[in-house]
């Protein structure tokens, strides 16, 4: 039987920074400190942007949101026992001339993440450009966006490869 994920309770910003400090310390620390890294460069880039969290069973997510809704996700840092990828929500709609990302899916796709360095190369900057372009909502051009703990599941597959 499966188990439902456990819903967060909407969060004052003290306990979202606490809650996501731990997350993030479940990963080993080559991992933990990309996924900080990607995340001050992206919330540095879009300051207005909301970022919604999932802690869920196979992924741990950031999402970069225009609004408070999961469906105005422009991108997000997900992160597995493996690595750290930039997803694109709608990726499989985005101009691509580079070629970089990868996935089949019938509407995400990503791009590894092999450091922080990644997020600043041309073509990268242009897919995230791209899928600002392609939101629905505008980002606020004012204003910092929100940490929201969306949801965290009770069960969760190891987020450090074995020894």
């Amino acid at each position: 039987m499966k188990r439902p994920a456990a819903s967060a309770s909407p969060s004052s910003s003290a306990s979202s920074a606490t809650q996501l400090t731990s997350f993030i310390a479940k990963f080993d620390a080559k991992n933990a400190r990309l996924i900080r890294a990607a995340r001050r460069a992206l919330s540095a880039r879009f300051p207005s942007a909301n970022q919604l969290v999932y802690d869920n069973y196979n992924f741990f997510v950031i999402g970069f949101c225009t609004t408070e809704r999961p469906s105005d996700c422009m991108f997000s840092i997900a992160a597995q026992a493996k690595g750290v990828s930039l997803s694109f929500y709608y990726g499989a709609t985005l101009p691509d001339p580079d070629k970089l990302l990868q996935g089949s899916g019938n509407q995400n796709r990503f791009i590894r993440l092999e450091s922080e360095k990644t997020l600043a190369e041309p073509g990268v900057t242009k897919l995230l450009n791209a899928a600002l372009q392609q939101s629905k909502s505008p980002l606020p051009s004012f204003g910092k966006g929100r940490t929201i703990i969306r949801s965290v599941s009770a069960k969760q597959r190891p987020r450090r490869n074995p020894a």
